[in-house]
């Protein structure tokens, strides 16, 4: 498909997160929910399989399942068993501390089922002081649990400055399992906005992973890094911003938000609980119309990479204060800057997403 295809938005969701729970037994410092706790109003059982339903209908081929830790839901297996009898496949997202050897067992008994497990450096002295002590440990015991399966599992890594030097141990960590090894962008979103400024790749960091990326084709990035393709060759994915285009995410009470990373209201457009549902949302919401016209605007139109990163991630923008029409604070020709991360972000969408 071409890219004024994905601009204008599909009758569907390509990649359609699904925070089900926020409770956590963790307290991961760079958290883009602020998970912790479960909200007492959350989507019940019956509500969250008229919701799959609902996906089902509009021909979802697979969601992306997180929080909080997904797992803590009593009725995770059930729900995810449900998704998967309609025909839809489930990606997961755990710390891997509830992955027990039956739960090891469940997961391996399921086709369509694909699983990953987050730590935040090839080391424990790396990763417990962003996810918590022993968490890298009880990380490492699912894996082992789920490589006596022969289960092919993910392993996700958001990256730091800290664990940035660390990339070639956790691909081999990876390789040592039979696992793929996914990276992901830091971003200042819920407690993320507190971190972000200390644990942001640099600037030569950014860089080297530029360049790190296109020799490993086999790295999963979940188009987190679009913006490093302004460097010259593009990398792979989408390349540009899908918010309310192609992604979404539902969080725990039905509020549909434009992209993930986006969890305020600004970007909220509306909750499956009214009605029309998830499907009238993503095909009738002001905001979503408004971004899927949108376009970066600004210097970013006139440079000549811009048909590389198109102005980068919006929710980055955003949470550090800067007019969505600026180019990305990592953008590949600016000098380094410190951007304050406020208590309350300012809304940047005047300029869009007024009907």
């Amino acid at each position: 498909m071409s890219y004024e295809i994905f601009r204008q938005g599909l009758d569907a969701p390509i990649c359609l997160t699904w925070e089900i729970t926020y409770a956590c037994n963790l307290q991961c410092v760079h958290c883009l929910s602020s998970s912790g706790k479960r909200r007492p109003d959350e989507l019940t059982t019956a509500e969250a399989k008229r919701l799959i339903d609902e996906w089902a209908e509009m021909k979802v081929f697979y969601i992306n399942v997180g929080g909080g830790e997904p797992m803590s839901r009593k009725d995770f297996r059930e729900l995810m068993d449900y998704a998967l009898a309609r025909g839809i496949g489930v990606k997961f997202s755990t710390n891997g501390t509830l992955i027990d050897d039956d739960a090891a067992a469940w997961i391996a008994s399921r086709d369509y089922l694909d699983v990953q497990i987050s730590i935040d450096g090839a080391t424990a002295d790396t990763s417990d002081p962003i996810r918590g002590e022993g968490s890298y440990g009880r990380a490492r015991q699912a894996m082992e649990r789920l490589a006596k399966h022969r289960f092919p599992f993910k392993i996700n890594t958001t990256v730091t400055r800290h664990n940035y030097p660390q990339i070639d141990e956790l691909y081999a960590l990876s390789q040592s399992y039979g696992a793929e090894l996914r990276l992901t962008r830091l971003r200042p979103t819920g407690r993320g906005g507190a971190v972000w400024q200390d644990l942001r790749p640099t600037h030569e960091q950014n860089r080297g992973l530029y360049e790190w990326l296109l020799k490993h084709r086999d790295v999963l990035t979940g188009d987190s890094f679009f913006h490093l393709s302004a460097y010259g060759q593009p990398m792979d994915g989408l390349n540009l911003c899908g918010a309310g285009r192609i992604v979404c995410c539902v969080d725990p009470v039905g509020e549909v938000y434009a992209c993930p990373f986006m969890l305020a209201p600004e970007f909220s457009g509306g909750n499956v609980r009214q009605p029309g549902g998830f499907a009238g949302i993503w095909r009738h919401s002001p905001l979503f119309a408004h971004l899927r016209e949108w376009q970066v605007g600004g210097s970013c139109q006139s440079c000549n990479a811009y048909d590389q990163c198109h102005g980068g991630c919006m929710a980055v923008k955003h949470f550090t204060q800067q007019s969505l029409d600026t180019p990305d604070p990592d953008c590949v020709f600016q000098r380094p800057a410190f951007f304050p991360i406020p208590v309350k972000a300012v809304s940047q969408l005047a300029s869009i997403a007024s009907p």
